[in-house]
């Protein structure tokens, strides 16, 4: 940033000592300009400056003077929206996603379901200041936030904080201007401009005052008369010229005017697109409420009434769209005022009992027209108004304002001055009722003029809509041509489908809502709630069916599902008319969705996507889609969380696809599954492009693919850029050593990658050493999956050096390998040293008892392991009698598994008598482990001492009816075990008998499987009404 460059003391005390006012406004603009002086001294020095005629005194009392003129401003009415903490800090973001430039901002809450994009926060006290130590302060910086979110809150809460001296103390003087103050003017010069708000002008010797630092607020982008237009707008650099108003911010903007002033400008979106990107140094975004401070804002609109407060925040919480919405804090104070007066109602008469809670948007609107209505918020002490009255105020409202909404919505037109209500015919007397205080509010401009806006967009909207309705009925004329000159249209479907048709074509989305108000005044609900004050009683039956099938019309075949088609559905949704959303979700949870082939299936599908319950947790789309199918949902899988797309048959050209998909701005996908596809390197390749880019996917699941060493190389070198992929599972992929040589070096730069699977893969000895290199530097891999991967001893001893020295290595898993007795010394050795590996799967593997006992005698002195995976490694009782010592002194081990391995009884006895002592482990699995009577006997003893076991697995070892009193009778002692299997180990009817009525002392058992021991149908039933008495909380499997 270039430095501020003022006028010395003497300087400015002979140029402008005694000047006239204009002469001083003269020596202000100079300096806003950057034409002061050549001195380059502080106003710090200035201030001590002998020769100043004034002093620091005057410059102090001044700037005082101005800091009190803006708290007056801004106090009266200031509401934060919501809890004041959550505007301390603004989300950074990197420029607008196609979403907010092109979409309508109830589509932008909904799309993303109420969350911004993964962002780093600044906080407002350092909103103008650099980022770091080698950034400059911003010039222009732009917040954006969608209709509600609390712009202008923002603003007036940082001037009151600056003016307090809390925040911007770089800033010597704070210009807050709104674009509804500059409307009210045609053309302007910087002159006037400054003199608008600074109205301190007249001081002598003004230009001692002039600050180091400005900063100049245009608060409400979106709301400017003219679009801004940098293409065509000329330059100019003189202070005193007139020139239109957005001509006179368009220079201010690209620093032809007021070069070395701070600019802040706030807007929707949508609007902000208008400024070129390389003219914005800083964009933020306000962030919306989250679920406390929802319950904060309802809180403070129901402090005495926690009944109406809970039943509020039910209604809220129970409806995911209303929720989402919420999220907005001027749509939040609006819900909790419907929802409110609804709750009055209910109260008072039974008589709309089954018009609650509001199921559609426009449900909920006609609740808070219905609260206008009943007089809430007129003074109190009047008399209440009769029915025909208030019925009449109604529709006189909607005729006075519904036709200045409906066109302002056209001309993307939300701030109205006088001359706009007397060009449409709007009695001002009417605004001053109680009943358009609701709607309407209004606040004075600079210029002394009244701006008038709709309290929220929506409700613009819901009025434009309830106009539209009614004017439809009897216009013989299209209503979206103000003129009144157009072809003949008769009838209210052929309005409803030219509004249809105009919002389709919209491709801002601007009439989105409109249309979903204007389907939902259709609704049977929405017509019984309005009917004599709005609407007639049952006039919608007459066209519910026929706009059903007009809207569903609109869905265009062959083609990309685009905003406007899911704007159809919500349509749908608002006139109640739900069978097509119906059918796909049945559809989706059959997993039958492969035989819903048409458009309107495909739109009802990304709808859901979209607002779905289960398809927020994960939409699993696997075994259902073509590629054709896919390429038209495109658009919406942005959106998605948690994506699956396994078992498609997806080919290289879908990856293509969703590798756009991926790369886009707007993606929000953090998990995406592709396993058991099509994919070759080539689509990989594409995958692989994306990660260069993308900031969200944190796992990638491409197992059961074919992506061959070339596919894993192109994935390693996306891996040695990106930052947030922390999951990546390349199972049986053929990816063979050199695709392991990759990952390897890969590795050894990436630092953000938690878990890599890259079992079945053939990797070999030398893809191990490889890894096992990468190892010896990476500090951020968790986990590692080498399953079946033919890995011998040459290659576990590389793996096991490695892990002598990794510190962040959590899991490993080795099993179906080849690794000997041999390797099995290389892993104890590795076991003594390391102190971070808590899971070791050695399953299936040729450890032999040799390998098994130098293991034991490592897990003696280990620490951290917590889970041992051996099984059917050919270990048989010597071995199983080392691990039951090692049992006995080890205190982190809390799961062993040697399942298939032939312990006998005299290995369960080793292990038995180690339970009887140890206080650690709490899963013990000893399937087929041939084990007898004698060792289940010895089991029993043990789990009547042990406090700490809840899991024994014991299937398929023939312990008998014998083994099964001994477990029996520990059942009736024992109170830690949650899980027995005992299931084809030969109980026969006598054996189960004794188990289940053992359970009547046992009240801790959960879950209990006695399959496969010839109990017999009746012995089943017996068991069962056994176990239901004894243990009624216990499942029982047989």
């Amino acid at each position: 940033m270039r430095k501020q460059e003022v006028q010395t003391g003497r300087e400015a005390g002979q140029g402008h000592g005694t000047g006239s006012p204009a002469e001083q406004v003269k020596a202000l603009m100079d300096l806003l300009s950057g034409k002061g002086s050549q001195g380059s001294q502080t106003p710090q020095a200035l201030d001590k400056t002998p020769d100043s005629p004034l002093g620091p005194c005057s410059s102090d009392s001044m700037i005082q003077r101005h800091r009190k003129a803006l708290l007056s401003k801004v106090a009266g009415g200031l509401q934060l929206a919501g809890p004041c903490h959550r505007l301390a800090s603004l989300l950074l973001v990197e420029g607008l996603t196609d979403l907010q430039l092109r979409e309508h901002d109830f589509t932008q809450v909904e799309a993303t379901r109420g969350g911004g994009r993964p962002a780093r926060t600044v906080a407002l006290d350092r909103l103008f200041l650099p980022l770091s130590r080698v950034s400059v302060p911003p010039r222009v910086s732009i917040t954006i936030g969608v209709a509600g979110m609390g712009k202008t809150t923002l603003v007036r809460h940082f001037v009151r904080l600056w003016a307090h001296g809390q925040v911007g103390k770089d800033f010597s003087l704070v210009l807050p201007l709104t674009f509804r103050d500059l409307n009210t003017h045609e053309k302007l010069c910087a002159d006037r401009l400054i003199c608008s708000v600074f109205p301190h002008i007249g001081e002598p010797s003004l230009a001692v005052a002039v600050p180091a630092r400005a900063l100049l607020i245009l608060d409400g982008l979106d709301e400017c008369r003219t679009p801004l237009d940098f293409s065509n707008t000329v330059a100019c650099m003189d202070p005193k010229k007139e020139i239109p108003v957005d001509h006179l911010i368009t220079n201010i903007i690209r620093g032809n005017l007021f070069p070395e002033v701070s600019i802040w400008i706030t807007s929707r979106p949508s609007a902000s697109g208008q400024i070129p990107g390389g003219l914005v140094d800083r964009m933020t975004e306000i962030r919306g409420f989250n679920e406390e401070e929802i319950k904060v804002c309802l809180e403070q609109m129901f402090p005495k009434d926690q009944a109406l407060l809970g039943w509020v925040l039910s209604q809220v919480q129970a409806d995911r769209a209303l929720y989402l919405m919420c999220t907005v804090p001027a749509f939040c104070r609006l819900t909790g005022a419907a929802l409110g007066h609804l709750w009055h109602s209910s109260r008072t008469g039974p008589q709309d009992a089954d018009l609650w809670p509001p199921r559609t948007l426009c449900e909920l609107y006609s609740w808070y027209f219905r609260m206008a209505l009943s007089g809430e918020g007129q003074e109190k002490g009047k008399a209440s108004p009769r029915i025909e009255q208030v019925a009449h105020g109604g529709r006189k409202m909607v005729g006075t304002l519904g036709r200045l909404a409906f066109h302002g919505l056209l001309k993307k037109k939300y701030v109205f001055y006088e001359q706009d209500m007397k060009a449409f015919g709007v009695d001002l007397a009417l605004l001053q009722g109680a009943l358009c205080s609701c709607f309407l509010q209004r606040e004075e401009t600079l210029a002394s003029s009244l701006a008038y806006c709709f309290t929220h967009l929506s409700l613009q909207e819901f009025v434009a809509a309830a106009y539209y309705y009614g004017a439809s009925r009897r216009a013989i004329f299209d209503l979206f041509t103000e003129s009144g000159v157009s072809w003949p249209r008769l009838g209210f479907l052929t309005h409803f489908r030219s509004a249809a048709q105009r919002a389709m074509q919209a491709e801002d989305g601007r009439l989105d809502v409109f249309l979903r108000f204007l389907s939902g005044l259709l609704s049977p609900r929405v017509n019984a709630l309005l009917a004599g004050s709005l609407l007639a009683q049952g006039e919608h039956q007459a066209y519910r069916t026929q706009v059903a099938e007009l809207l569903q019309g609109c869905l265009r075949p062959d083609a990309a599902v685009c905003a406007r088609d899911i704007n159809v559905l919500h349509c749908l949704h608002e006139l109640q008319h739900t069978e097509l959303v119906r059918s796909v979700e049945e559809a989706m949870e059959s997993g039958a969705l492969a035989r819903l082939t048409g458009p309107p299936h495909h739109a009802a599908l990304a709808y859901l996507l979209q607002v779905s319950d289960a398809c927020a947790q994960e939409a699993n789309l696997s075994l259902s889609l073509s590629q054709g199918v896919l390429q038209s949902l495109l658009p919406q899988l942005l959106y998605c969380r948690k994506l699956r797309l396994d078992t498609n048959q997806f080919q290289d050209p879908v990856m293509e696809l969703l590798g756009s998909v991926l790369s886009g701005k707007d993606c929000r996908i953090q998990k995406i599954s592709l396993a058991e596809n099509q994919i070759s390197n080539k689509g990989a390749k594409a995958l692989a492009r994306s990660l260069l880019v993308n900031r969200s996917l944190t796992s990638l699941d491409l197992h059961g693919n074919s992506i061959g060493p070339q596919g894993a190389k192109a994935l390693a070198d996306a891996l040695k850029i990106n930052r947030t992929l922390t999951s990546l599972s390349l199972q049986k992929n053929s990816i063979g050593p050199m695709g392991a040589q990759r990952m390897a070096d890969a590795l050894k730069q990436n630092r953000s990658l938690k878990e890599l699977m890259l079992s079945s893969n053939s990797i070999g000895d030398g893809g191990s050493k490889a890894l096992a290199e990468a190892l010896k530097v990476n500090q951020g891999l968790e986990s590692l999956d080498l399953q079946s991967n033919s890995i011998s001893d040459a290659g576990v001893a590389a793996l096991m050096g490695a892990l002598c020295t990794n510190q962040t290595l959590l899991s490993l898993s080795l099993r179906e390998n080849s690794i000997s007795p041999e390797g099995g010394q290389a892993i104890a050795h590795a076991l003594c040293t390391n102190s971070n590996l808590k899971n070791l799967d050695l399953t299936a593997n040729l450890l032999h008892d040799q390998g098994a006992q130098a293991i034991a005698v490592a897990v003696r002195e280990n620490r951290t392991l917590t889970s041992l995976h051996l099984q059917w490694n050919f270990i048989q009782a010597s071995a199983a009698q080392a691990l039951g010592q090692a049992l006995q002194l080890n205190r982190s081990l809390t799961s062993l598994d040697l399942q298939e391995n032939a312990i006998g009884d005299d290995g369960a006895c080793a292990v038995a008598h180690a339970l009887k002592v140890n206080t650690a482990l709490t899963a013990l699995y000893l399937q087929v482990a041939s084990i007898g009577a004698l060792g289940a006997q010895v089991l029993g003893e043990a789990l009547a001492v042990n406090r700490t076991l809840e899991i024994l697995d014991l299937r398929g070892n023939a312990i008998g009816v014998s083994g099964a009193k001994a477990l029996a009778n520990a059942l009736k002692v024992n109170s830690s075990l949650r899980r027995l299997n005992l299931q084809e180990t030969s109980l026969g009817m006598g054996g189960a008998i004794c188990v289940a009525t053992a359970l009547s002392g046992n009240h801790r058992l959960q879950h209990i499987n006695l399959q496969g021991n010839h109990i017999g149908e009746s012995g089943a039933r017996m068991i069962s009404e056994a176990i239901k008495t004894n243990a009624p909380t216990c499942t029982v499997e047989m």
